[in-house]
């Protein structure tokens, strides 16, 4: 069936007991020794690093982008999968699939328990993931876990520690893997892909600002004094908050900074239906909608417009375009 290179980034996969607590410290080799393969697969593997996930920098990802692009420079590899820690799967899947311009599909995978567990769930995903790398085509980048295919854009952990940790809560299933055989129920919606960005000497600050009951200005304001060049505002409802705060987003765009708009609810897009510093009104002062994309998706779609452009204009408008939400963005993958 093919030739799938496996990237090695750590996470519950690659952990062991360390004394205290679990954390990653298996290379890839490691990793593919535990998992069966699918008959007629071959693998190489490229360890890139191991580290728990949440320790992962802006750095790491942009790393682990370019790493994908170069194995897929070979025209003889047929996929790529990218072993991962599954607290920011979902940010380094939709970075990877914001720049992804080829028809092969890179797959992302990990694991709830540790290795070596006798109920783990490593080996079983990682088969999964090599299953789907190596038969799917022109799907953008994929999130192969528990026996379920997810599209990068929109999937979001939603278990913490349940088996079956990932889903996209405002859009159905993509498929399903069993028997041997992935089956896709519908094909992903993904807007052009950006082009590769360069790799800065120092990304850009992008911070993220959750709205609550009470909620002021304060550390939206403080994220801009720290040198945040990005703001993911993260409102309650269909993306709320109050005049006080749509003020602050006003002076922090004047400033240059690019902000997008988000809600805490876990399913359904961000609408202006409401003012009084509702989505009304933060969008008027400039803020960017993200549409069914969550916080930290949204976050990674801000850090690709900043490294994108240098123009504040020019930056809203390659957000707009990794959200999809300019017209005739959208195209079927």
């Amino acid at each position: 069936m093919g030739r799938i290179v496996v990237i090695s980034t750590g996470g519950t996969i690659a952990s062991r007991w360390q004394g205290s607590g679990f954390a990653a410290d298996a290379d890839g080799r490691e990793v593919m020794a535990t998992a069966p393969l699918p008959e007629d697969i071959t693998v190489e593997v490229v360890d890139l690093f191991s580290v728990n996930s949440p320790r992962l920098t802006t750095a790491h990802q942009l790393t682990l982008l370019r790493t994908v692009h170069e194995v897929l420079a070979d025209p003889d590899v047929d996929g790529v999968v990218v072993t991962h820690g599954t607290d920011t799967l979902e940010e380094s899947a939709f970075l990877v699939d914001l720049h992804h311009h080829d028809p092969r599909t890179v797959v992302f995978t990990g694991a709830q328990r540790p290795m070596g567990t006798a109920d783990g769930d490593g080996p079983a995903n990682l088969y999964d993931a090599l299953l789907t790398a190596a038969n799917t085509r022109g799907l953008g980048v994929l999130i192969s876990f528990a026996g379920r295919v997810h599209a990068a854009r929109g999937t979001v952990k939603t278990q913490a520690v349940a088996l079956d940790a990932f889903a996209d809560p405002s859009k159905e299933l993509l498929g399903k893997i069993g028997f041997g055989k992935v089956t896709m129920l519908r094909t992903p919606l993904r807007p052009e892909p950006l082009p590769l960005p360069a790799m800065p000497e120092l990304p850009p600050r992008v911070d993220m600002v959750m709205h609550h009951a009470d909620g002021d200005p304060v550390l939206l304001n403080a994220a801009v004094a720290a040198g945040a060049r990005g703001i993911v505002l993260i409102g309650t409802g269909a993306g709320n908050a109050t005049p006080e705060i749509v003020a602050a987003v006003k002076e922090a765009i004047g400033r240059g900074v690019l902000v997008a708009l988000t809600t805490r609810v876990p399913a359904g897009p961000v609408t202006e239906i409401y003012t009084h510093g509702g989505a009304v009104d933060l969008v008027a002062a400039g803020a960017v909608p993200t549409g069914t994309l969550r916080a930290g998706q949204a976050r990674i779609a801000v850090l690709s417009a900043l490294l994108a452009a240098a123009d504040p204009a020019e930056q809203a408008r390659v957000l707009a375009r990794a959200l999809g939400t300019q017209d005739a963005a959208l195209v079927q993958a």
